[in-house]
């Protein structure tokens, strides 16, 4: 890679954002912990298990339609940590702004990013803030941290054959609304993003089945790259049914206009769980009983073979879902 200059897709959550961590970043900071590139570290050792995590956002638009930059950060922070069996409970808030931004508009971010954590019983405690010359950033970037306790810990080492895979709700929502708005496409959508904090919903998965083994968020690089990720290194594969999968029809229709996958799109407010099949009827009807797992859906299961991510269409074949170099729309969130 030594010849090569960073491009957006590097920060994309696909294929060359993994290439980046594993041959540059990983050859220099040696942790086990690390290594396991997940959305959160359990730090043991504290008495109580913790959950650390942090992000950075910097999401153009910084307002779109259903969110803005400050709560989709801290939703990020607080989603994180729930994917790994913890409640938020601490954050810190990191401003980077560039010169020009207006003061409402900065305000604005803030308030909604107080509300949010408010709101989730997560309580700011630290941040900082730098301003840069005009033109050396895009308006403002955040970096936000958790530390949460952890109610039982997850793993994709937990993931075995048989395991059903559940979403809570509708795909591509997030990826849809910011994209019309930020290219200014004009399409008569009613879809807002669906960031949203999912602690709660996420505790309800734990709470109704002791066999819940693995979950995340499909952020960037969507369901897709989550399914890959998870079974990465397990020597399993997993098959999901396409009729199975919740799609907004105006999500599926701008997707099919523009030649994009809502299997690849970012989300903000979902969760994919892998869930025992014993359990999977419990857990089911748990998340539909939250206001953001009405639309949950069983759209899958780990299988023994064939290895990778497949789906079998409508009609009945089968193809690979393999993830993509990079996000279709970069600086999604």
């Amino acid at each position: 890679m030594n010849d090569e200059s960073v491009r957006l897709g590097h920060g994309s959550g696909g294929l060359l954002s993994a290439r980046l961590i594993r041959q540059v970043v990983l050859k220099y900071f040696e942790s086990p912990i690390l290594a396991r590139l997940e959305d959160a570290a359990l730090l043991p050792g504290h008495g109580k298990e913790v959950a650390f995590t942090t992000d950075s956002y910097v999401v153009d638009p910084i307002f779109f339609p259903g969110g803005d930059i400050g709560k989709l950060a801290v939703c990020g922070t607080i989603n994180d940590l729930a994917m790994k069996g913890a409640r938020a409970r601490y954050m810190s808030f990191a401003m980077i702004i560039e010169e020009g931004l207006l003061l409402r508009d900065l305000e604005r971010i803030i308030a909604s990013a107080a509300r949010t954590a408010r709101a989730a019983g997560v309580s700011v405690v630290c941040g900082d803030t730098k301003v840069v010359d005009r033109g050396k950033a895009d308006k403002i970037f955040i970096t936000t941290s958790g530390v949460g306790i952890v109610r039982r810990a997850l793993g994709k080492e937990k993931i075995r054959a048989g395991d059903r895979i559940m979403i809570s709700g509708t795909v591509g929502d997030h990826g849809v609304a910011v994209m019309n708005d930020r290219l200014k496409l004009g399409l008569r959508l009613n879809v807002k993003s669906d960031v949203a904090p999912l602690h709660d919903l996420a505790m309800k998965v734990i709470g109704s089945g002791r066999s819940t083994h693995f979950m995340r968020d499909p952020t960037r690089g969507g369901v897709v790259s989550v399914l890959n990720e998870a079974i990465e290194g397990t020597g399993h594969g997993i098959v999901i049914e396409e009729k199975s999968i919740p799609v907004k029809r105006q999500v599926r229709g701008a997707s099919e206009m523009l030649g994009l996958d809502p299997l690849y799109m970012a989300n903000e407010g979902k969760l994919v769980a892998f869930v025992a099949r014993k359990d999977a009827t419990r857990v089911l009807k748990a998340m539909r009983s939250h206001p953001l797992g009405r639309h949950a859906a069983i759209i899958g299961e780990v299988v023994n073979e064939p290895a990778g991510v497949w789906m079998r269409t409508a009609i009945g074949g089968t193809h690979p879902l393999l993830r993509m170099e990079a996000e279709g729309l970069p600086r999604i969130c």
